[in-house]
């Protein structure tokens, strides 16, 4: 039978082949948890009295790091306890977002199948895996079992064409595909990308497009694993594990096929306070903003911080925005600082952070007042996403960010880049 790449990856973990609808109990191969969900993790470990982890784990400070408060200084505490005693990997505060860090590692190879106590851990398809958050005590049970049950999910194949206008960026795409399918359009469906926008799209580009399925409701998504994918692999994967890459089968059945042409595509701007509440960032030139916000597992990456810094050179932000940035990882702000980045952001009126997803999730580093509105190159706008359900948050690229930043308003990028 042909199959889709979730149907390879399920069938191949199974032990016996698998199509959509169908349940089974697979075996796992990576798993992780952070610090918003680590503890109840370690809980149902220590109640199921394990003595032994059965798959490979590791646990990320991000989400509040550094610290912003002690109760959370207790979590984290527990964690470091956990790691020691159980010699599994913690990245520590400035380590960097569990999304960014764990494919730095090289701990995830096309095929794999992981499970993370973090809704956008779907960001790994982009490198070939079957990636999925799970809640905090299925994660546990993985842990002590070395397994879970799944169901298949169908696939949605959404075929990207055209010739990308310099000024759009994957951001841009993900988000116009959400106006198209709607949050509830793959609600436990996989989504394969392919065509020619996805074949010239970077690593960057593709860990974006993947980090927003579960925005749609999928359960992951897949890129294609072409020489971009190994060439980024190969020096971070440990040479003992070979990569594999999966694709799909020629007539592998999909539940719907999408194609856009995207050379005609504006940027795109996600209203509040749904994602997929899109317009075009032209339409919003007279939304006033009071913060920028440039980071997350979405768009923290180095080419991301590039764009900005592009755009920022020798300007200033403009009077009244606070404009805060947070690169996704260590390695990244070494990298920025390296290439100017970083005093290019500071000499413009920004605030560099520690690499962490405080501001996103609205743990600290910048929870904007009532009313404030927010422009943002995360991936969610729900009320109170950003720790205020009385502020405003609109999702963009992080070119569409930068020049906001600098006009005081939601502004086209076109004519800035």
């Amino acid at each position: 039978m042909a199959k889709t790449i979730a149907e390879k990856i399920l069938s191949e973990h199974a032990g016996k082949s698998l199509k959509a609808g169908d349940f089974a109990v697979c075996k796992v191969d990576f798993t992780f948890g952070q610090d918003g969900t680590s503890s109840i993790i370690i809980d149902r470990v220590h109640e199921l009295k394990a003595k032994n982890l059965k798959t490979r784990f590791c646990m990320v400070i991000d989400h509040s790091a550094p610290s912003p408060n002690e109760g959370v200084s207790r979590v984290h505490k527990k964690m470091r306890a956990f790691s020691s005693g159980y010699k599994v990997g913690l990245y520590d505060i400035g380590c960097g977002v569990c999304h960014q860090v764990i494919p730095e590692s090289g701990e995830i190879l096309p095929g794999y199948l992981v499970l993370g106590a973090d809704s956008h851990t779907c960001t790994y398809g982009a490198l070939g895996a079957f990636s999925t958050g799970v809640g905090s005590t299925d994660l546990a049970i993985a842990l002590v079992t070395g397994k879970n049950w799944f169901k298949v999910p169908e696939t949605v194949k959404i075929i990207l064409k055209g010739r990308l206008p310099g000024y759009i960026f994957a951001k841009d795409i993900i988000l116009y595909v959400a106006g198209k399918l709607g949050a509830n359009g793959a609600t436990y469906k996989a989504l394969e990308f392919c065509g020619p926008v996805i074949d010239q799209m970077d690593m960057d580009g593709r860990f974006t497009i993947c980090n927003m399925v579960v925005e749609l409701g999928a359960k992951a998504g897949f890129m294609p694993q072409d020489k971009k994918t190994l060439d980024w692999l190969k020096p971070r994967a440990a040479r003992s594990r070979k990569i594999r890459p999966v694709s799909p089968d020629k007539n592998a059945v999909y539940s719907h096929v999408f194609e856009f042409d995207v050379s005609k595509l504006k940027p795109m701007v996600s209203k509040p306070h749904q994602v997929d509440t899109v317009a075009e960032a032209r339409d919003l030139k007279d939304v006033k903003i009071d913060e920028a916000f440039l980071g997350t597992c979405t768009n923290g990456r180095l080419s991301d911080l590039a764009v900005a810094a592009a755009v920022l050179h020798s300007k200033k932000v403009a009077p009244g925005v606070k404009f805060i940035i947070a690169p996704a990882s260590r390695s990244i702000f070494k990298a920025a600082l390296k290439a100017g980045y970083i005093e290019t952001f500071v000499n413009a009126g920004c605030v560099v952070v520690a690499p962490g997803c405080g501001p996103c999730v609205g743990t600290h580093n910048g929870i904007p007042a009532d009313g404030e509105s927010v422009i943002s190159t995360a991936n969610r706008n729900f009320k109170g996403r950003m720790g205020n359900p009385n502020a405003f948050i609109y999702l963009a690229s992080p070119a569409t960010v930068a020049v906001s930043a600098i006009t005081g308003k939601i502004t086209d990028p076109q004519r800035y880049l």
